[in-house]
């Protein structure tokens, strides 16, 4: 059984200028030669770094430099690749308000896409999404440590927010965590810890593995990260997988030279007797705001760039053909 993950889906701005609203263009094109990996999979995840949405206002444009917003015809897009789950906590989908949080809501709904980290209320955003699998059930958590205003309450909408520091989880956040992990435990077989944390660039601190550390330990079977432009080393820790960044996956931003943002991975989870076994790593890069499998070059610098990333945490990553694979267990 395969799982699917990807980074940071941006399909705002120039995405959804050029690309979405273009009748002419088919919803199946923005994912290129990517799109048979993604359906070969039993399920497919990704972080939604936007608001699906034709309502609302720019968030305090004055003090908030970007905001990301794509029309309602994104759902279509998402549909195309059969995405089961999609994760909402995170800076950017409050960027046009509530009205467009709570139309985005909605259209997830109608169309069948599960989501979690993001909701009408603290409840809501708490609230794991729930994906059948072949064998059992997945549950997804998904949190963010950034924009501490859009954090939801009893009656607010928003996001599921948390706050940390050296030595984990502070509270009422771990309180609240552990709650809803002892809930899910019970519902799912495999749970997945969406974190959306950390800064833009660079590997993750000592705070940020500490905290990671802390969300497996509190049960989660994977720690999914992303935020991150560039994708982060893989820690194995006390038999599970931590992937402090997956990267960019779809977006029209600037790409730097030495970092390469545009260079990614489809990290794909395959599970063994309802555990995860292994992490394959297939190269992508984005070009003209799509998603393609990465060539020459790219790969050549992604293989050598992850492995001495994984090597920091002593994890062995291991590159055959351009495609890496972690053993996990």
């Amino acid at each position: 059984m395969q799982i699917a993950l990807t980074g940071d889906v941006m399909l705002g701005r120039l995405v959804d200028q050029y690309v979405i609203q273009n009748q002419s263009i088919g919803p199946d094109k923005i994912w290129s030669d990517v799109l048979p990996l993604l359906l070969k999979a039993d399920r497919r995840l990704i972080n939604l770094e936007c608001v699906i949405s034709g309502r609302g206002r720019e968030w305090q444009p004055d003090s908030k430099a970007f905001h990301f917003r794509a029309h309602p015809r994104a759902i279509g897009f998402l549909r195309a690749a059969k995405i089961d789950c999609v994760t909402l906590a995170n800076n950017h989908v409050l960027d046009y308000g509530t009205d467009a949080l709570l139309e985005c809501l909605a259209l997830l709904d109608r169309a069948g896409i599960k989501r979690t980290g993001a909701g009408a209320s603290l409840a809501e955003a708490l609230t794991p999404a729930i994906v059948d699998l072949p064998q059992g059930r997945l549950a997804v958590v998904s949190l963010t440590d950034n924009e501490t205003e859009w954090e939801a309450g009893e009656k607010k909408p928003g996001t599921h927010y948390i706050a940390y520091d050296a030595k984990g989880l502070v509270e009422p956040y771990r309180s609240r965590l552990v709650q809803v992990l002892k809930q899910i435990r019970s519902l799912a077989d495999l749970v997945v810890v969406s974190a959306h944390v950390g800064p833009n660039w660079g590997p993750p601190s000592a705070a940020m593995r500490m905290f990671a550390h802390r969300i497996v330990d509190l049960g989660a079977d994977l720690y999914w990260g992303h935020s991150n432009h560039t994708p982060q080393g893989i820690e194995l820790y006390k038999g599970k997988a931590i992937l402090y960044s997956t990267g960019d996956f779809i977006d029209d931003y600037a790409v730097d030279r030495d970092e390469r943002n545009d260079l990614s991975f489809l990290f794909v989870l395959e599970l063994e007797r309802g555990r995860i076994a292994r992490i394959v790593l297939h190269p992508v890069c984005i070009e003209d705001l799509y998603v393609r499998l990465a060539k020459d070059r790219e790969v050549e610098f992604l293989n050598r760039t992850m492995q001495a990333k994984c090597a920091t945490f002593g994890t062995a990553v291991g590159f055959r053909d351009g495609v890496g694979t972690i053993n996990v267990k």
